[in-house]
């Protein structure tokens, strides 16, 4: 548990809004461990392999749309769920290879779930406050819409341990994450606290 990893991933949009020093802060503050990163420029291609790692993902990104939809009172474009994520994946691969990004590999104790709870919901309108997303963006689904484009949520997280594993190896290669260690690990995962004392 202790060296569970996770990806993050600043968007076009948080790097156009000079919003990455901001994000590292927000992960670093809470003791998991920056192990890589790399600015880059995705084909639409790998945005596409990347959002298909999971394999149950169009399915219930689809569904989870349709149902968005209905409980807002509107009709959805498609009653087919994987007819709508095709039509999302078409604004997401654009929306992801439309500039750099920087891509990261956090590693530390329930990286997964911590990475998630600071980054926020996937709405930033409906995102706590004090999450990235809900502290550093205004955008809306409903705006998203509207424009006929991706919303822009500044970060992604990777939502499990599985994805994350798979999101990793197509991001970086063996050799370009780092092992080492950080003085704060002795203080969050040292049972006793030894040696804190002279």
């Amino acid at each position: 548990m202790k060296s569970e990893r996770t990806l993050v991933i600043i968007k076009p949009d948080g790097i156009q809004r000079a919003l990455i020093g901001e994000v590292i802060k927000r992960y670093e503050r809470t003791g998991l461990k920056l192990v890589a990163m790399k600015m880059t420029v995705a084909t639409e291609d790998m945005i596409e392999t990347h959002y298909s790692v999971d394999p149950n993902w169009k399915m219930v990104t689809g569904q989870k749309a349709i149902d968005a939809y209905r409980k807002k009172g509107m009709v959805p474009p498609s009653e087919n769920p994987l007819e709508l994520t095709a039509i999302i994946l078409k604004k997401l691969r654009k929306y992801m290879s439309s500039g750099p990004v920087v891509a990261m590999v956090w590693q530390g104790m329930n990286a997964v779930g911590v990475v998630r709870k600071i980054t926020g919901s996937t709405e930033p309108l409906t995102s706590d406050v004090g999450s990235i997303r809900g502290d550093l963006t205004i955008d809306s689904y409903q705006m998203a819409d509207t424009d006929e484009r991706a919303v822009r949520n500044l970060v992604h997280t990777s939502g499990s341990t599985d994805d994350a594993a798979k999101e990793i190896a197509l991001w970086f290669k063996d050799g370009e994450l780092i092992n080492y260690k950080l003085v704060q690990e002795a203080i969050l995962y040292d049972v006793n606290l030894d040696g804190i004392l002279e």
